[in-house]
């Protein structure tokens, strides 16, 4: 019988093509990577990679192991994930995954809450960038900013998102010309951007939201973000402009694979959450705003009213 450890290593080499990037999921050096793989095939005579300049590519042979080494760690996941359904302990590990922005801001302040309630749970949080697999238990929750999670997992969409465009008002921005704060990967002006300022000029591109903000404040120019993060901050300077801007299809979902619905843990933590969120939702939906017109002259606005109903999956 093969070992499940022997086709681990297997597996995160053909899926990466580096034995770096391996070696970081599975938290060994590379040379230990290198050393498994050639065991493995000379175990079994058979050669499954071809070492290439620019890293491992899998070999025929290789491929077609590949495959059913594919289905026996999906049964593997599903298993590790049944045993996990039934257990009924509060205490243990529990990893929840969610964007750092979001955790820094509107969840670590408050999970004091639960630490008290639920001591000998070992919460673990990852708020690094990219979607971990809930399948293969890389977290055992997450909170996902998304339009639409998969259909693997189950969930409560818990506030729909709201964005407003945000400047600092030390600076007197020019509202017909003003500079624009985008994200790196637009390589176009974004439709706020073509339907309210068509001769604004870009000055600055960024790839994470509190650079964003930082910008902002720094005076630098005005940026599109979702509300949460500069009504979290409410710093005196920082104004929404009274601008409206079509609804975000983005809500806030706290999500779980289905076969941990009946988990002590995750439904304790699940329900801290969702109470939590519940509580958030004005400011996700940007119902905190403080606004003022881009430019010398700043009117007040009222703040924006509304309420959608929660929506679930499955």
């Amino acid at each position: 019988m093969n070992n499940w450890d022997d086709l681990r290593f297997f597996i995160e080499l053909a899926r990466s093509g580096s034995l770096s990037a391996a070696a970081r999921i599975l938290a060994v050096n590379h040379s230990t990577v290198a050393r498994r793989i050639g065991a493995f095939e000379k175990t079994h005579g058979i050669k499954l990679f071809n070492r290439q300049p620019d890293g491992y590519q899998l070999t025929d042979a290789g491929e077609q192991i590949y495959t059913q080494a594919l289905s026996i760690e999906a049964d593997n996941h599903a298993i590790e994930r049944l045993l996990y359904a039934g257990d009924t302990r509060l205490s243990g590990k529990l990893v929840v995954t969610m964007p750092h922005d979001l955790a820094n801001f509107c969840i670590i302040p408050y999970l004091e809450k639960f630490t008290l309630q639920y001591p000998d749970v070992e919460l673990e949080l990852i708020v690094s960038p990219g979607l971990k697999n809930l399948s293969a238990r890389e977290a055992d929750i997450a909170i996902r900013l998304t339009p639409a999670p998969p259909d693997n997992l189950v969930g409560v969409e818990l506030a729909r998102m709201r964005h407003g465009v945000y400047f600092s008002s030390t600076v007197n921005h020019d509202p017909e010309q003003p500079n624009l704060i985008i994200w790196r990967n637009e390589t176009q002006p974004p439709s706020w951007v073509t339907a309210h300022f068509p001769k604004g000029k870009v000055i600055l591109k960024v790839d994470d939201l509190a650079s964003m903000y930082a910008a902002v404040k720094a005076g630098l120019g005005i940026a599109r973000m979702p509300c949460y993060l500069p009504d979290t901050l409410n710093d005196t300077h920082i104004y929404r402009a009274p601008i409206t801007l079509p609804r975000s299809q983005w809500g806030a979902w706290v999500l779980h694979h289905s076969d941990l619905r009946q988990t002590a843990r995750v439904r304790a933590f699940k329900q801290f959450l969702s109470s939590l969120l519940s509580e958030q939702k004005p400011l996700i939906e940007g119902e905190l705003s403080r606004t003022k017109t881009i430019g010398k002259h700043n009117v007040k606005s009222s703040p924006r009213r509304h309420s959608e109903a929660n929506s679930t999956i499955r």
